[in-house]
């Protein structure tokens, strides 16, 4: 099978990740060649890839009327693994697993951003359920930059025995959610071995996944409004964790 991923950045980072065979590169005619797609034809020439250059109005059939700016890419299925390759990439980097895990999330938009968030701060990878949560298609792809190229990903019919096997290997589950007599995030001990679960818009974590958790937290407020979007909970926890860590892996730019 095979799927369209389009957008300058999610094409040109599923080329660099190198992880999906890449059966062409679509073009809508017209387009100029510089700036990154300058570096999308540069890798198509390198791996001697097969380029198209068809009418806008095809692109933006393949695309299913989303922005496409002007190239897309015919690919093979995306790359799923499986919960133990998270723990021995957190062995081989000698790192305390750190791992997002999503309580059925709805929005492409909300989780491709939490993917790119999730690729900065170095997450061993990302745990979702495979049916009714989003799970990585082109638009998450696409809302990502592409970054969910470079992740580990893993897709799991039941996210609460998914829960149950990563404590049995000794990760924490830190829930974040609101409500009264909740620790805030400052008060939560995040250098430890994370599982960190989000739960989805408007719903939250799930009764039985929030009771999974060894830990449920919150972000303190002040303002009007009585909850944050979950991409923005999820990257302020997320940096506040690999702060934790002493910005494990960073190498300052000199």
């Amino acid at each position: 099978m095979s799927e369209i991923i389009y957008g300058r950045w999610a094409a040109l980072e599923t080329l660099r990740a190198n992880r999906r065979e890449v059966q062409q590169i679509i073009f809508a005619e017209g387009v100029e060649e510089k700036g990154v797609i300058t570096d999308i034809v540069s890798v198509s020439k390198q791996r001697n890839i097969a380029v198209k250059k068809v009418p806008r109005r095809m692109l933006d059939d393949l695309a299913k009327g989303a922005n496409h700016q002007g190239v897309a890419l015919r690919v093979s299925d995306y790359p799923y693994v499986e919960l133990e390759t998270l723990m021995t990439i957190a062995e081989q980097r000698k790192e305390k697993p750190f791992i997002l895990i999503l309580d059925l999330l709805q929005d492409p938009q909300n989780v491709g951003t939490l993917m790119r968030v999730a690729d900065s701060v170095g997450v061993h990878g990302i745990v979702m359920q495979d049916r009714r949560g989003v799970s990585v298609t082109a638009a998450v792809t696409n809302a990502s930059s592409g970054a969910v190229e470079h992740l580990n990903v893993v897709q799991v019919t039941n996210l609460v025995a998914a829960m149950k096997k990563l404590k049995e290997y000794g990760v924490w589950m830190v829930g974040l959610d609101i409500g009264p007599n909740i620790e805030p995030i400052d008060k939560t001990d995040l250098n430890i071995p994370l599982g960190l679960v989000l739960g989805s818009e408007g719903e939250g974590v799930r009764r039985l996944v929030r009771d999974t958790c060894d830990i449920v937290a919150t972000l303190p407020m002040r303002g009007h409004v009585e909850s944050l979007n979950v991409a923005t909970v999820g990257a302020v926890t997320l940096y506040a964790a690999w702060q934790a860590r002493q910005w494990e892996g960073w190498v300052p730019p000199r």
